[in-house]
Formats: C-alpha cells, structure tokens, sequence
C-alpha cells in the first residue's frame, strides 16, 4: 500500500518525489474530480494527499469521500506556501465542538 499525492502545484510534486510518493498536477475542478475518483479505485493506494487549495476545489466531494469510505485515507496538506487556515484553527475547532475553551 502506498500514498499518492494530487497537487495543483509542481513544487509540492518534486518535493513528495524525493521522499519516494507518486503523484499529478491537476488545476481545474473536473480534473481534481476525476484524478480523485481514479485514485480512489486503485487498490495499492492507501493514503492519498490533496493540497488544500484542491480540496477547496471540491469539498462537498472529498467530504463525501471521507464519511462514506474507508480506504483509501484522503488528507489535506499544505503547499509550499503554507497552511490556509488560521492560526488558533484547532482550538478554535475543539472550542465549537465541545465548548471548553483551552
């Protein structure tokens, strides 16, 4: 079992190639939708990585694809140019979800 990675930029790719992961570039939303669902039925993938910015292409999608399957595992990463989310993200996130502020 293996990770695949599905980035919208080269940087990322050549990165994940030196540390041994398989992957395309895709920009547009059909392409991330397809390469997704193709990715999704290959049987040696176990994880694959999305960029945020792809996942914000089609998170209704990869939402979808989280709750309703099992494998393979579809985790959002950072690109070069860092995290597009907050900096108190997961507190902020424990706080909503529970209400104990920390």
């Amino acid at each position: 079992m293996k990770f695949y990675l599905i980035s919208d930029n080269v940087d990322t790719l050549m990165g994940m190639h030196l540390a041994g992961i398989d992957g395309v570039v895709v920009h547009e939303e059909e392409e991330v939708r397809k390469k997704l669902m193709e990715t999704m039925n290959r049987e040696d993938v176990a994880v694959i990585l999305m960029t945020e910015r792809l996942v914000s292409l089609c998170p209704e999608l990869v939402y979808d694809l989280k709750l309703n399957r099992k494998q393979p595992l579809i985790v959002e990463i950072p690109d070069r140019h860092g995290s597009g989310r907050a900096k108190d993200s997961i507190t902020r996130y424990v706080r909503e979800a529970i209400g104990v502020k920390i």
